[in-house]
């Protein structure tokens, strides 16, 4: 979803990208309502690798460290994404760039919500940790807090008539809160988002974390050149935790999907509640936690129906042999997940450094924009400029990664 987000921001400039793709102005959903959610709730499935760690006890320097420490390093962190929202807001406002007010607000950009994210769950992470800082709450208390908090914000939404005319239909006044109202309010939508992100990734995570002999079989299989190398053929164990995975997804998903239907129907005592990603409400959340979940679930069916180097990385034949003969009481039978043998090599690549090609493509974007009269253009020509675009976008995500930098923000 990242490659199409990186592709849409440009491509919605041009007369050639279908209308219905395009942001919604208030209300509804479409393919481009999904991209700053998908963004968000991705972030947070990455973020569950370290949750993972601190709950088993490997993670040890951030465990034993003070909240005060912690929310320092938090911050630390938000302070490139603090910068990067400035110097768009600079750029958008010196340059005279096309920009929809409606959307974040006169100043606040997505990145700002971005910078915010860090420090917020910091705060909500010490709910789930005990007095030696350890997290003791099952991960899936991360869903249960992200639903609490999109009910909440939603019902005082609702309950309070003027606060919603004030986000939506008030006029720009003097204020700072007047003029980034959308921007600060929906922030609650999108953290409530990055904590659903954060408990799908605490079960996908757990399934992929590589276990000691696995990393030892990678380092051994690397060493040796000029070999022979074959696939491992999956352990039971390998697919057995693959469809306790795919039942977890498959249940998550139907959870998400039943809220989010009852919060939008008007029969059966529904909550007749209209998606928006301008106030990023409640039943924008459960949309955009449902569709992650129900995509996670089905790459996962795929991949199970798959071949079985799906589940493996190419491990040398000789090393393996060596292995065998050097290790008889059967420690040579080792777990390998998939990592990169059995893994596109462009989607890697921009998982690898997602934030840092949005980026570029937002970069990219402006110059496009900047430099051509895209409203106007010609298919043909729209085309020859989106292919470019990709492929430089693609080239990029591909040089950062063979050089093995990886730009965390």
């Amino acid at each position: 979803m990242l490659v199409v987000t990186c592709l849409s921001i440009l491509a919605v400039d041009f007369p050639i990208f279908p209308r219905r793709f395009a942001k919604v102005e208030t209300w509804g959903t479409s393919l481009m309502d999904l991209g700053v959610g998908l963004f968000v709730f991705s972030a947070g499935v990455v973020s569950a690798r370290s949750v993972v760690k601190r709950k088993s006890g490997t993670l040890t320097t951030t465990s034993s460290s003070s909240f005060t420490s912690r929310f320092l390093v938090s911050l630390r962190h938000a302070f490139p994404l603090f910068v990067l929202g400035v110097v768009r807001l600079l750029s958008v406002k010196n340059l005279d760039y096309a920009e929809h007010v409606t959307e974040y607000g006169v100043h606040w950009n997505f990145f700002f919500t971005l910078c915010l994210l860090p420090p917020f769950v910091e705060i909500s992470d010490t709910l789930f940790m005990g007095r030696h800082h350890a997290v003791v709450v099952p991960l899936y208390g991360y869903d249960v807090l992200a639903v609490a908090i999109s009910f909440t914000y939603e019902i005082i939404l609702n309950s309070h008539p003027t606060l919603l005319r004030y986000i939506l239909i008030s006029e720009r006044g003097p204020g700072w809160l007047s003029k980034n109202r959308e921007g600060v309010f929906s922030f609650v939508g999108y953290l409530a988002i990055f904590l659903a992100g954060r408990g799908t990734g605490g079960q996908v995570v757990t399934f992929n974390l590589p276990s000691s002999s696995s990393s030892s079989s990678s380092s051994s299989s690397t060493a040796s050149t000029k070999t022979k190398s074959r696939p491992i053929p999956p352990p039971i164990e390998t697919r057995r935790e693959r469809l306790l995975l795919l039942r977890t997804l498959f249940i998550r998903t139907m959870i998400y999907s039943s809220l989010f239907i009852f919060t939008t129907d008007h029969h059966w005592y529904g909550g007749n509640l209209t998606v928006s990603r301008r106030l990023a409400n409640l039943p924008y959340v459960l949309w955009v936690a449902a569709f992650n979940n129900a995509q996670l679930f089905l790459f996962g069916v795929v991949e199970h129906l798959g071949p079985d180097f799906s589940y493996s990385t190419n491990v040398d034949t000789n090393t393996t042999n060596n292995n065998d003969n050097n290790n008889s009481d059967g420690d040579s039978k080792q777990k390998v997940i998939a990592t990169t043998g059995s893994t596109s090599r462009i989607l890697g690549a921009f998982n690898n450094n997602g934030l840092a090609i949005f980026l570029i493509a937002n970069l990219l974007t402006g110059l496009v924009n900047l430099t051509l009269n895209t409203l106007d253009m010609a298919p043909l020509s729209a085309m020859a400029i989106l292919v470019s675009y990709a492929a430089v976008v693609t080239a990029v995500a591909l040089g950062l990664d063979r050089s093995g930098i990886k730009i965390k923000l």
